[in-house]
């Protein structure tokens, strides 16, 4: 298994030809690899990714079978389960790298600075699930907001978000603060531009 530096340089490296159109163009449909992985799987990444449907990781990093894996929720974010999924790859698969993954007007914190503002009269208790993990985040920008126009008010959620889910792995998790401390795991943060397809690291 690769190291976390060598796994993130793979990724840029990704994003790079994801975002110049020069993928490469047997990523995802390589018959000896999907017969190769039969046996096993060694992703050398984790990506914790939000649910939306424009930020698939595997296109957005230029990656194929078995080479990440993708934990895909709205707001990306870090609840049991996902942590559950995150401990498995890292625990048992050895991979080295955890990246959180938010993106540029992400709906999930959009619709958390809605109920911030406006609580609504009836909400889904599965919605709420997502929305009261996402609030916490948000809640020093909201008593700070002032005259920030939206917008940017949506872009400070949008990271203050991933950087909550990124620190909730770091220091939520035994299994996981032994692999940081002892075995070399890093957890980065990261934005994807709805825009440009370029990724954003930071966090690390």
């Amino acid at each position: 298994m690769i190291s976390a530096v060598e796994a993130l340089e793979k990724l840029k490296d990704g994003n790079r030809r994801f975002t110049t159109n020069s993928m490469k163009p047997t990523a995802l449909t390589d018959d000896i690899q999907r017969e190769e992985l039969v046996g096993g799987q060694a992703p050398f990444a984790i990506i914790l990714g939000c649910a939306d449907s424009r930020v698939p990781a595997e296109l957005v990093f230029d990656q194929g079978l078995g080479d990440l894996f993708v934990i895909r929720v709205a707001g990306n974010i870090a609840s049991p389960s996902q942590i559950g999924s995150i401990e498995y790859a890292a625990g048992h698969l050895g991979t080295r790298l955890i990246v959180v993954l938010g993106h540029t007007g992400c709906g999930a914190v959009q619709a958390t600075l809605s109920e911030m503002a406006q609580p609504p009269a009836e909400r889904s208790p599965n919605l709420s699930a997502i929305v009261d993990r996402i609030r916490p985040a948000l809640e020093s920008l909201w008593s700070e907001r002032g005259s920030k126009e939206p917008g940017d008010l949506l872009a400070d959620a949008v990271r203050a978000n991933v950087q909550a889910s990124a620190a909730q792995l770091r220091e939520g998790s035994t299994i996981l603060e032994n692999l940081m401390d002892n075995d070399g795991l890093l957890v980065v943060g990261a934005e994807y531009s709805l825009a440009t397809g370029a990724v954003d690291f930071f966090n690390n």
